[in-house]
């Protein structure tokens, strides 16, 4: 096959161009014989789930009520190390639910990292408040707790216990620490920073079950956390999420709401307050519970795979593998390389990704940045130069578990 790509010249004027035929050969060559096409990230069922479906079926449990619910709930509690799980059912709910918990109200501010998922903005604004945007750390991918806490000694201050936006005049109420990709945010220097601007933790740890930071489990810092258990995660529930909590008052809380705000009663239904249908269904649930016996090996798996990819890319020039944060242990949910500087204008990315589509390669770019999505242009934002290089610069990779030779 020819090295020219129709529509897309890479060749590049600087020396240290990176060479893309190459960089597609070792990609090829890690997944080796794998079945074409390769999406980025597929999900493995077996036995053990249509075991569980079958028997979710059978007692006629299927919608919120079911003893998988609560299993499944104990199960990613457990895993985590933090005493409360509520099922949702997906990740944008458990994030809009935690918003609440968090005390975000219509017209509040809450931070998030332009680069992210549009669900975590998405849940800011479901909640009737304002995403403001915040730079990267190279580091990590996710935010930056130093690049934050320059922007809000230039943009805000404190009035009695609530951080007010100078400019907006509106509050800023929390922060959204997102675990881009498995690897985790820099949490203690997150913390302290939250803690010296009077701002709730609420973390997206939508793609970091399995990761830890220092010892200590994703989805345990904060006042709460969301996981997601979309079809795309490392274990899934065809559709799910999940809120966590070691505060009792917050967990009975958000069971409360998520659940239509129902009083429990053995026949009348009465409602206290506006409430929300976000329970996952019982066979959602069942197909997390066997999911989740095979988390561990699943994890171990794409450290593997991930081993693979920075091995093979080592001596590439122009390019290098993102490897886990120092301290940190990450699932690697989806395997990620980085182009040099000098190719922050994309030209070399769009060229990789068509040439590994032309293979039936499902690789694909990071997420545009929020503040330049059309609904998310005119909100508050820091200068945010590396959210803006990732974007240009990173690509990620396949990364199912069952890639690994």
């Amino acid at each position: 096959m020819s090295d020219s790509l129709p529509g897309i010249d890479i060749k590049r004027e600087h020396p240290g161009a990176t060479d893309i035929a190459r960089a597609a050969q070792i990609v090829e060559q890690v997944l080796g014989d794998a079945k074409r096409p390769i999406e980025l990230h597929e999900p493995s069922f077996g036995a053990r789930e249509r075991e569980l479906l079958s028997e979710t079926i059978e007692s006629g449990w299927v919608s919120s009520g079911g003893k998988f619910v609560n299993k499944f709930e104990e199960m990613i509690a457990a895993r985590v190390g933090v005493k409360h799980g509520i099922a949702t059912v997906n990740g944008t709910a458990a994030l809009h639910t935690a918003l609440m918990l968090a005390g975000v109200i219509p017209k509040d501010e809450v931070l998030v990292p332009a680069i992210t998922f549009i669900a975590t903005a998405n849940a800011v604004s479901h909640a009737g408040a304002t995403p403001h945007f915040v730079d990267s750390s190279w580091d990590t991918l996710g935010l930056d707790p130093a690049a934050l806490d320059r922007h809000l000694q230039d943009i805000s201050e404190l009035r009695g216990d609530t951080l007010v936006n100078k400019r907006t005049q509106r509050p800023i109420r929390a922060v959204i620490p997102v675990h881009v990709f498995g690897h985790p945010v820099a949490m203690d220097e997150l913390i302290a920073v939250a803690a010296k601007y009077r701002l709730s933790v609420i973390e997206d740890a939508a793609e970091a079950i399995g990761s830890s930071y220092r010892g200590k489990s994703c989805g345990s810092f904060g006042l709460c956390s969301a996981l997601s258990f979309n079809g795309n995660k490392i274990i899934t529930t065809g559709g799910g999420g999940m809120v966590l909590t070691s505060d009792d008052a917050v967990a009975k809380r958000a069971r409360h709401i998520t659940t239509t705000a129902k009083q429990p009663h053995p026949w009348e239904f009465f409602h206290d307050e506006v409430g929300y249908n976000y329970r996952l269904p019982n066979l959602n649930a069942a197909l997390g519970c066997a999911q989740m016996e095979r988390l561990d090996e699943w994890i171990a798996a794409k450290r593997r795979l991930a081993e693979n990819y920075e091995s093979a890319f080592r001596d590439l020039k122009g390019v290098r593998f993102l490897s886990e944060p120092a301290g940190t242990k990450s699932n690697y949910w989806l395997n990620t390389i980085v182009f040099d500087a000098s190719e922050q204008d994309g030209k070399a990315r769009d060229a990789l990704l068509k040439r590994l589509h032309q293979r039936q390669i499902r690789a694909r770019p990071v997420w545009k940045p929020m503040h330049l999505l059309p609904m998310y242009r005119d909100c508050p934002r820091a200068n945010v130069p590396i959210a803006e290089a990732i974007y240009g610069r990173c690509v990620n990779l396949p990364s199912s578990p069952f890639l690994v030779k």
